[in-house]
């Protein structure tokens, strides 16, 4: 025995690279991820909020648009990365995380809603409000099962070749 007054199970535990943190590498690779997509994602988003800018006391398209579509890809990505694929382990911070949930915002979603309600448009926010919680929940169900019904029909194609 080493003259630590560690025990054991925590030196061995300290010298394994932990997955969650990115391995022995640390959690700067999957910070980097995160960041990146991130940065790319709130890029995108800044694009469509320019090509449907919102105007007051009217449903804000470009916020809309962005979490319904974002939602929808979540729902893919979802089932590709735990499915279907065995990605690197950077695929999900910088797609799922960073990418995506810099695309997607529930910040600019709440400041809408209040928006609508100061500008005297209670039912627009009330309703924008509803339909885009059910909106984006039904991209991500749809997404979800339209991906798992082609990539299962693709692997039994694939089955079938075999």
């Amino acid at each position: 025995m080493e003259d630590s007054d560690e025990h054991p199970d925590t030196q061995r535990r300290r010298q394994r690279p932990d997955p969650r943190t990115g391995g022995s590498s640390g959690p700067s690779a999957v910070l980097a991820a995160i960041a990146l997509g991130g940065g790319l994602g709130g890029l995108a988003r800044h694009g469509l909020a320019l090509a449907l800018p919102t105007h007051p006391g009217r449903v804000p398209w470009g916020t809309l648009t962005a979490n319904v579509l974002g939602c929808l890809l979540i729902g893919v990505l979802m089932v590709l990365i735990t499915e279907v694929w065995s990605p690197h382990r950077l695929v999900r911070p910088f797609l799922g995380v960073g990418l995506l949930g810099g695309f997607t915002t529930f910040s600019t979603y709440a400041v809408e809603i209040r928006g609508l309600l100061v500008a005297g448009s209670a039912p627009l926010a009330l309703g924008y409000l509803a339909g885009t919680l059910l909106s984006c929940l039904l991209a991500t169900l749809t997404a979800v099962t339209l991906t798992r019904l082609v990539t299962r029909s693709a692997r039994r194609r694939l089955r079938r070749r075999q």
